[in-house]
């Protein structure tokens, strides 16, 4: 099973539209949040030493939120990215300059691509008339539609994700060919000064949260050494959560061993959590057995009260995520790896080479 590692893993999942559309039932993915903890970015903006301590500071308020609310039904979910990303234009209206500002506010509308007509700043400059929005509205409503057919597709194995990530890409510049015909040759023409000097997003690697703090609270490690994410900051990080007597979880561990075995010294840590699921799952003295005979060698959490599971919004035994030097999440994964043959272990370990590499 393989999870979401894109950006539409945070950002509000499509679902077919009512007949009826309005600008706030079309999906706007959360580029603010997502763009402003990677370094290409915070170099394009030229942020200050002390700025990016005050950035880190904010992202340490939202990312919690945010990472949690990934799970939610997208009624539920937008409401909570709306807010969190108000509070961090908020913020950074106060620690950012006005050079800067007008340079954020440019990567946002470039990030949106066609969806920048969204914004209100960018309806009042290019003076968007109700006729205009409406027929743009119907025609994102109808992409997110058919992406959402596609998506679902994928998950009944009717069809391949490169098979359909080609027809997403389709439907986009079907998406931006609509918007060119429906602005005008003057609102067209102002389009260049809304979006600025074009950046190269491609160079974004960082747009997941920052991976929630290890807690403590009715916790207990199996060789009594207590470890934390900002401790190993530096490091790359894989912390999985799993269960002793899950069968998919045993499938897995052997994974986390040979990428202990095989990068630790490269500068990889693995740290396991082991969340009960049953009452035998809740024993230390088992769960500490049943690490010795499966050969883990690396700092395992009995974590009693799953308040780390309920930290991360986990959901399913087994789940591992991979954190980058910096302490943020680049990639997860749920269930057992090589699932009916999905190169699953392969892709993490690409990804946690990546990672040593930066």
């Amino acid at each position: 099973m393989l999870s979401l590692v894109c950006i539409a893993a945070i950002a509000a999942s499509t679902s077919p539209l009512a007949a009826e559309t309005t600008r706030d039932s079309i999906n706007v993915p959360p580029v603010l949040l997502q763009m402003i903890r990677d370094s290409a970015i915070q170099t394009e903006l030229n942020l200050t030493a002390n700025q990016l301590t005050l950035l880190r500071e904010i992202l340490g308020e939202v990312d919690g939120p945010w990472f949690r609310a990934r799970n939610l039904k997208p009624d539920e979910q937008r409401p909570i990215v709306d807010q969190l990303t108000q509070t961090l234009a908020s913020r950074l209206d106060s620690i950012l300059d006005p050079t800067q500002k007008a340079r954020l506010d440019q990567l946002v509308s470039q990030a949106l691509g066609t969806r920048m007509v969204l914004r209100e700043n960018v309806q009042a400059k290019l003076q968007i008339n109700e006729t205009q929005m409406q027929s743009l509205v119907d025609t994102f409503a109808q992409t997110d539609t058919q992406s959402f057919e596609l998506q679902q597709a994928v998950v009944a194995g009717e069809r391949s994700a490169d098979e359909a990530n080609t027809a997403i890409n389709d439907l986009k510049a079907a998406e931006r060919e609509s918007l060119l015909k429906i602005l005008t040759n003057t609102q067209r023409s102002k389009i260049g000064s809304l979006t600025g000097k074009p950046f190269d997003f491609a160079s974004v690697k960082r747009t997941y949260p920052l991976a929630p703090e290890l807690r403590s609270e009715g916790a207990k490690w199996i060789d009594g050494t207590a470890a934390t994410l900002q401790q190993h900051r530096g490091k790359v990080v894989a912390v999985h959560f799993y269960a002793f007597q899950c069968i998919n979880c045993k499938r897995n561990l052997p994974h986390y061993t040979a990428w202990h075995n095989d990068y630790a010294d490269k500068g990889l840590v693995v740290i396991g959590i082991q969340t009960p699921e049953t009452s035998s799952e809740r024993k230390f003295d088992q769960v500490r057995a049943a690490a010795k005979a499966e050969g883990i060698n690396y700092p395992v959490m009995l974590d009693a009260e799953s308040a780390n599971w309920k930290s991360y919004n986990t959901t399913m035994w087994p789940t591992v995520y991979l954190i980058d030097k910096e302490g943020f999440i680049r990639r997860w994964w749920q269930g057992e790896m090589n699932w009916q043959g999905t190169p699953g272990e392969q892709q993490m370990r690409t990804t946690i080479e990546a990672l040593l590499a930066e």
